[in-house]
């Protein structure tokens, strides 16, 4: 599912004005097996977008009233064809703004969560959102990959290896010093 049918619903008496709209991102990321090499690194999932070619995490729009994990589970079963869990809150800050193709401009309040999946699955491109999907190295990710994106799988792999002594991200602005 592209657009919401309420973000279109709204577009019709805004035309291209900013939006400010609830989001998830899933950061989905698997462990290194039982027995494996010490070298080896958790890997994370990534999908290709159709509309820019880059590679990000499963990502999308929260539905009127819906429940932030339950869009992040919704999102990631309707781009990937995988049935994930909820594991932890990563963080949350404003994305935007972004204009689209079209002139649409929006501004997001993103909520971060890590999500599991089995660790045996594999996704498939299952909407018309992405052009492929797979597992990344976090130590060889792909170079379209957002500086923001590369933080929060960054704070994925720390919440899933130091689970209690994780905080989350409170706002995505680039420090300076």
């Amino acid at each position: 599912m592209s657009t919401p049918e309420y973000i279109t619903a709204l577009r019709e008496k805004v035309g291209h004005q900013q939006l400010f709209l609830p989001s998830v991102t899933a950061v989905i990321v698997r462990d290194v097996p039982m027995g494996a090499s010490v070298w080896e690194v958790p890997s994370t999932l990534l999908a290709r977008r159709a509309d820019t070619g880059d590679w990000a995490p499963v990502a999308g729009i929260c539905e009127p009233g819906e429940d932030l994990a339950a869009t992040a589970i919704r999102e990631v079963k309707e781009e990937v064809g995988l049935d994930a869990r909820v594991e932890a809150l990563l963080g949350a800050g404003k994305v935007g703004p972004v204009t689209y193709a079209n002139g649409d401009e929006c501004m997001f309040m993103d909520t971060t969560l890590r999500l599991s999946v089995d660790p045996a699955a594999e996704p498939v491109v299952s909407d018309e959102e992405n052009l492929e999907a797979g597992w990344f190295s976090v130590a060889h990710l792909p170079r379209s990959l957002s500086a923001r994106h590369r933080l929060v799988i960054a704070d994925g792999v720390a919440q899933l290896k130091h689970p209690t002594g994780f905080k989350p991200r409170v706002g995505y602005v680039k420090r300076t010093r």
